[in-house]
């Protein structure tokens, strides 16, 4: 059964995701409607873009989501870590499958925390520095931060 505690923070990291809330736009609603060539768009040379930052974002609740749930170190559906160079290839399926990605890596990260105690969410796991409320509180951080990026690069782009 899930706490409450749980079931707050749960919303709060939803709510940085893909739920509605007072703040506006939430990380996925930031990529709706979003074109491949949109995505791919940089602002200047080795700078991100939105799909790279897409892929971002996935793997950074892949990482998290690995304290909760047993999975092996470098089982990301790509190889390497934090950023990945995308597109591969500018296809809308190219898009859509990193879109998916995302909405995977979210889906797994929920189904680690869904499963937490309260002593467990405010637990310090051995060998690690933050706790998993800070871990977690963080990630929702992480989503909103990265989905305000993803609206100004929208903005900055040409037309």
């Amino acid at each position: 059964m899930m706490t409450s505690d749980v079931k707050q923070l749960l919303m709060v990291i939803d709510q940085a995701y893909n739920r509605p809330s007072w703040h506006g736009v939430n990380l996925r609603g930031s990529v709706r409607r979003v074109t491949p060539e949109q995505a791919a768009w940089r602002p200047a040379p080795k700078r991100h873009n939105i799909w790279e930052t897409v892929v971002h974002a996935a793997y950074w609740k892949y990482a998290a989501s690995r304290r909760f749930i047993d999975q092996p170190q470098g089982s990301f559906r790509y190889k390497g870590s934090n950023w990945f160079r995308r597109p591969e290839a500018l296809t809308p399926q190219a898009w859509n499958h990193d879109v998916a990605l995302l909405d995977e890596m979210h889906a797994l990260l929920r189904s680690g925390v869904e499963k937490l105690s309260t002593k467990q969410l405010h637990a310090t796991p051995p060998g690690k520095k933050v706790s998993n409320f800070t871990l977690l509180s963080g990630m929702a951080a992480h989503d909103l931060y990265h989905a305000g990026q993803i609206q100004l690069l929208k903005r900055l782009a040409p037309r």
